[in-house]
């Protein structure tokens, strides 16, 4: 029979996991918001009382895990998660860059891993194809979503709330093609960032998140869609099978 002080410490400890579960689905909501949320929107969205959320809230804030929009109210995901997806970014790179190497290889073509921020996609890692007719983008660059082929791989995902928000004023005719990249499961464009440079995309949903894999080719080279289309894919199975959120 369990005497009190032991009773006291797993009761202690139940508590301690109650506001950490609490504290996770919080953050879960702010991730799927990331233009901020008012206190009670997110009380409303974890089930949880206005007090309760308050005061998670403030201990997140302590930590900058969350911040504050401003004078308007609301909160939104702190710079501290920033740090640790930079961390992330350096892990994800660890584990793929032997298989977008291989991707580059096979296909004698240049190959980005690209991750979405906002209505923004931005290169993280790349291979660059050995040939003399190749495309070289740095690392770090970016640009708008919507105008490659990453960017629209990785916006056909999210649900139509996000998109609203990220794409208010998206006409038709996108919001088509992102429900037709969902149903195909890959992306591509041609001369759209750059003149003379079409890409191709998959997205690999892993546990540290979503990225996209892009291979970026001279588009005198398009004729080779199916052919880099099934490399892709084949890319994108050995990506999730290693690291993938469900494997």
């Amino acid at each position: 029979m369990k005497d009190v002080s032991e009773e006291a410490l797993d009761m202690g400890r139940q508590s301690g996991i109650q506001v950490i579960a609490r504290s996770a689905a919080i953050m879960r909501v702010l991730g799927k918001n990331p233009q901020g949320l008012s206190l009670a929107a997110i009380a409303q969205l974890v089930d949880l009382p206005r007090s309760t959320v308050q005061r998670i809230i403030n201990a997140l804030q302590e930590e900058l895990m969350v911040e504050p929009l401003g004078p308007g109210g609301g909160f939104r995901l702190g710079p501290a998660l920033g740090h640790l997806i930079n961390q992330t970014q350096c892990d994800i790179i660890s584990q793929t860059r032997p298989l977008l190497a291989a991707l580059s290889d096979q296909l004698g073509e240049s190959v980005c891993l690209c991750r979405r921020s906002g209505d923004q996609v931005q290169i993280i890692e790349r291979i660059v194809a050995e040939r003399e007719l190749r495309v070289v983008l740095p690392i770090g660059a970016h640009g708008p979503a919507i105008r490659v082929a990453a960017g629209r791989a990785l916006l056909a995902l999210e649900p139509d709330a996000c998109l609203e928000h990220l794409l208010p004023e998206a006409p038709a005719e996108l919001r088509d093609q992102l429900a037709a990249i969902r149903a195909d499961g890959w992306a591509s464009g041609s001369d759209e960032m750059l003149e003379g440079v079409s890409s191709y995309a998959v997205v690999v949903d892993t546990y540290m998140g979503l990225f996209a894999v892009a291979v970026v080719a001279p588009t005198a080279r398009v004729h080779r869609s199916e052919e880099i289309r099934t490399a892709l894919l084949e890319c994108k199975r050995s990506i999730e099978r290693a690291i993938g959120r469900q494997a």
